[in-house]
């Protein structure tokens, strides 16, 4: 580990950045939570589960691969499926090629709930996120947020 002596202090604009990204990390999956509960069955993180299975290869993916893909860990990932999974939403099974893994599958029901959800995380988005970015360069903004993604 560094030592603190021999680390440079943040600048006031790197200050200013870091608080701001603590912020919206902290708040942004609160007001989307907020609005899929208010007018959905589901919170954000369930949902992006849904979307994560819906655009993969028969709509299932490895446990691990899904947490991956969401930026949990194993365990919290564990937490998610069993709440998805008590709704029908998802089920899970033994895969075939490693019979140490579980695959995460996407049911008919989770279909119909995803649809009907869509709109909502997509209202909500636009209103916290997307609103709020008018004018900016959304390419360049993502590029950079990909290069501060740890993983």
């Amino acid at each position: 580990m560094a030592n603190p002596t021999t680390i440079k202090p943040l600048n006031r604009d790197e200050e200013a950045f870091l608080r701001a990204l603590g912020r919206v990390i902290t708040q942004l999956s609160r007001v989307v939570d907020a609005d899929m509960l208010k007018e959905q069955s589901i919170t954000s993180g369930e949902y992006m589960v849904l979307v994560y299975l819906s655009e993969a290869p028969d709509n299932q993916l490895r446990m691990s691969e899904l947490a991956h893909a969401c930026g949990l860990s194993l365990s919290g990932m564990t937490r998610v499926v069993n709440r998805l999974e008590t709704r029908s939403l998802v089920l899970r099974q033994k895969c075939p090629e490693d019979g140490r893994a579980w695959l995460v599958v996407l049911t008919s029901s989770g279909w119909t709930q995803l649809k009907q959800a869509w709109p909502t995380n997509l209202a909500s988005v636009r209103r916290h996120i997307f609103s709020r970015l008018e004018g900016c360069d959304i390419p360049a903004a993502t590029q950079v947020l990909e290069r501060i993604a740890l993983g």
